[in-house]
């Protein structure tokens, strides 16, 4: 946001408005909150927010075992989605193999 800040004030300054007030109408309790942001920083590949969730879980109450949890439902919900994705991507494989399969990565 640093950037936002310096070159977009205006925009950066409305993100701040919406997280008040999400904060203000938030329907779960603050450990509920962190956890899910946490599983969102995961997902995006975001280590500050990570970090920042991490330890906002933990002073929320968070224990190290929901965290954990939070990170392995994570990690099994991408593995899923991966597992799902490749398959449609690579649809019946056994009709690539037919193929002859023209690609500069297998030199």
């Amino acid at each position: 946001m640093r950037m936002l800040e310096e070159f977009d004030p205006y925009f950066a300054k409305k993100l701040d408005e919406i997280d008040a007030d999400y904060k203000e109408k938030m329907p779960f309790d603050e450990k509920t909150y962190q956890l899910i942001c946490f599983a969102l920083a995961i997902r995006s590949r975001s280590a500050p927010c990570v970090r920042k969730h991490f330890r906002g879980a933990m002073m929320a109450g968070a224990t190290v075992k929901e965290i954990s949890y939070t990170l392995a439902l994570v990690m099994r919900e991408s593995a899923g989605g991966d597992d799902c994705w490749t398959h449609d991507a690579l649809g019946d494989w056994g009709e690539l193999l037919k193929n002859d399969i023209v690609c500069s990565c297998m030199k």
